[in-house]
């Protein structure tokens, strides 16, 4: 799934389009009347974690790319599309494998632009009092959390993790103050560390946990679980990784 990073790329990508006309729109989402679209310019294009936004006139698109999700501009895949917008200039952007729905065209009173660790309103206090009132929260769960950390997807959760030395069935009230911030604080300094090494084609060689299979700092064997409620693939080191509130944990296990 394309983590907030990777929708900022899109984003850049495809501002080529701002300003532009749509002059034929198709596709086989069933959520958008595709007809509305034609003769409409794109007002603005924008992002919230993982979804891209196009904001027209009197409507707004919504695209999640899902997990499997591909875009292609000015160029066309051999399975049909789900959304594609064509301009008056000849050129077009497509969607494939992924949700896209209509929404109403105020954005911002859709969205709240302080959870997404990517924007320039990103709030930290924002992120930290929201941590604070959900303590029984395991870290590998809260770091997945939209409403808090809008845009970090499993592969920032598992280098965040590895990077502040927190293991991923820590509980979220049990942490000291300041590694409460400096979770905060990573997760957006890692974000767009992803951001640059994504542009540059090295995102993978940077990885120190994420589908690794031995911890760099203690040449240990990681450990890999499906974690949480989210049940996403943590890799962790259960050495140089500190476990807190491992007495709530071991309840959670056993109850």
């Amino acid at each position: 799934m394309p983590e907030g990073p990777s929708i900022v790329i899109l984003k850049e990508q495809a501002a080529v389009f701002a300003g532009k006309t749509i002059v034929h729109a198709e596709g086989d989402s069933k959520g958008v009347d595709m007809g509305k679209l034609k003769g409409q310019p794109i007002v603005a294009l924008r992002s919230w974690g993982k979804h891209f936004l196009i904001q027209l006139p009197h409507l707004a698109l919504k695209i999640h790319l899902l997990m499997f999700g591909t875009y292609r501009i000015n160029e066309r895949k051999d399975s049909p599309p789900h959304l594609s917008l064509h301009f008056d200039d000849g050129e077009e952007l497509n969607f494939y494998t992924c949700s896209v729905k209509q929404l109403e065209p105020d954005l911002d009173s859709q969205y709240d632009w302080r959870a997404d660790v990517m924007s320039d309103l990103w709030d930290p206090a924002l992120a930290r009092k929201k941590l604070r009132a959900m303590p029984d929260t395991l870290v590998c769960d809260a770091l997945l959390d939209q409403t808090v950390f809008s845009g970090v997807g499993n592969i920032i959760k598992n280098e965040v993790l590895f990077r502040i030395r927190l293991h991923p069935l820590s509980t979220v009230g049990a942490l000291p103050p300041a590694k409460l911030r400096e979770l905060v604080e990573q997760a957006r300094q890692y974000s767009f560390e992803f951001l640059e090494w994504k542009k540059a084609g090295t995102l993978k060689s940077h990885w120190l946990a994420h589908t690794k299979t031995i911890c760099p700092r203690c040449h240990i064997p990681f450990h890999k679980a499906h974690l949480g409620k989210t049940r996403r693939r943590s890799f962790f080191c259960n050495r140089c990784q500190k476990l807190y509130g491992e007495d709530l944990v071991s309840q959670a296990a056993s109850a």
